[in-house]
């Protein structure tokens, strides 16, 4: 677009990524980093030909100390990172005493690690000032034309894309399954040892797995998790069908409060944990057995006489167990009332258990955060990045009209998109 720097024709690029959210596609994904990379690098390269000037892109006339020259279009130059070849549109200047050439681009050209690390830094630590003036001194020894103002001014764009993310509409997200969890990493804020970052994860009508949401929630208490739930709801997220969480009380209690309708489901992971943990090392095989045949029965009341088959077996002998497999049992129940092909998916948090695992494995050597910042950006980087591997979950024409059907019997209003018969949105609009 003539008369637009492309470092903002690269802005609304990475805005229309982030408003059709973070999806299990490892290209977007990856055009996601790439498009941050390119937009960083064009932002300096295009400040640095400011201060040639001494003036910026939409100034006339002389600029500091007398300086004269004209911006003369772009020339395309590709960078190496680790997301690939970039494309980045040099500025061309003309009128001058001395020809501009780009020092930057090309000592990143032939430093290929040192972007890297910034692509990095970006999506991990926030891109902080002192960040990108070590990771250029490092390789270096010496700073290279970069001012704190200069950082600080390109820096502060994508803490703004971030806060974007989490401020964004959700209207246009028709949410099927909904998984709830939390992470504790340890932050300087306020002293405390940990601090728990909520997480908000979706399983879409015709199989698209996205993040919807994420924020600090210092503990997993009822007020942290019903402020969160809310916020979404604001923003326009619709009912989902089921919710899948752990058995947090606060949690717990914040769900029915929002969405009294939707099927609560208690996630099988923890439940398995839990029990077995009241049993006696040599007896756990059998008795993780028995709670196999409860989790894969074929129906509902299938899964009911699994139930009291356990209590016969282990009421007696193991009554703690028993009483831990018993406590929110319709919830430990509820995903048999899901089509067969769709329970492996809801029945447990595991999607977002794997995801921090992969998060946990880049923070096992940072004794300590930063700042909140710093902790949300590497979560919102670990999780993003673990999408890449995420599959669809199919969506036949028949498992489309069951959860219909189940949604009108729950007295859940279908999404205002609609559905269509092949599992994916007749419309989509924002809300």
């Amino acid at each position: 677009m003539k008369g637009v720097p492309p470092s903002v024709q690269i802005e609304e690029s990475i805005e229309r990524l982030l408003s059709a959210g973070i999806m299990g596609s490892g290209s977007v994904v990856g055009e996601l980093l790439q498009l941050g990379a390119k937009r960083f690098v064009q932002e300096l390269v295009e400040r640095e030909a400011a201060n040639f000037l001494g003036r910026g892109h939409d100034e006339h006339g002389e600029g500091t100390e007398g300086r004269k020259g004209y911006r003369n279009g772009y020339r395309e130059r590709e960078i190496a990172t680790a997301e690939g070849a970039i494309g980045v549109a040099m500025p061309q200047v003309r009128g001058t005493d001395s020809p501009f050439h780009s020092v930057l681009a090309d000592f990143l050209g032939e430093h290929t690690d040192v972007l890297d690390r910034l692509v990095a830094e970006m999506y991990a630590r926030g891109l902080s000032t002192r960040d990108i003036e070590d990771a250029f001194t490092d390789a270096t020894g010496r700073r290279l034309l970069l001012t704190k103002t200069d950082v600080s001014a390109v820096t502060e764009v994508f803490w703004q894309e971030d806060e974007a993310f989490r401020k964004r509409p959700l209207g246009s997200f028709d949410v099927q399954y909904l998984f709830l969890d939390a992470i504790f990493e340890p932050l300087r804020r306020q002293g405390r040892t940990k601090e728990g970052i909520l997480c908000a994860w979706a399983v879409l009508a015709g199989g698209r797995k996205v993040l919807l949401d994420m924020t600090l929630g210092n503990q997993e208490s009822y007020d942290n998790w019903l402020e969160f739930l809310r916020g979404m709801v604001r923003r326009g997220l619709g009912v989902p069908l089921t919710i899948t969480s752990d058995g947090a009380p606060g949690l717990v209690r914040a769900v029915e409060e929002i969405w009294p309708k939707s099927l609560r489901i208690r996630c099988w992971a923890h439940k398995v944990r839990n029990v077995l943990d009241k049993v006696p090392k040599a007896a756990q095989d059998e008795v993780r057995a028995f709670l196999m045949a409860i989790r894969q029965a074929a129906t509902l009341e299938d899964g009911r006489e699994a139930v009291k088959r356990f209590q016969d077996a282990f009421g007696r002998v193991y009554p703690s167990a028993t009483q831990c497999l018993l406590d929110d049992l319709e919830a430990s129940l509820n995903h048999l009332r899901i089509p067969a092909g769709h329970r492996k998916t809801v029945r447990t948090t595991n999607l977002i258990e794997r995801s921090f695992e992969e998060e946990r494995r880049r923070t096992k050597t940072i004794p300590r955060f930063f700042d909140e910042k710093s902790g949300l950006k590497l979560v919102f980087s670990a999780l993003t990045r673990a999408a890449r591997r995420w599959q669809r979950v199919a969506f036949s024409a028949e498992e489309t009209a069951a959860l219909q059907n189940l949604r009108q019997d729950l007295g859940i209003d279908p999404s205002p998109q609609g559905i269509s018969a092949e599992g994916g949105v007749k419309k989509t609009y924002a809300a």
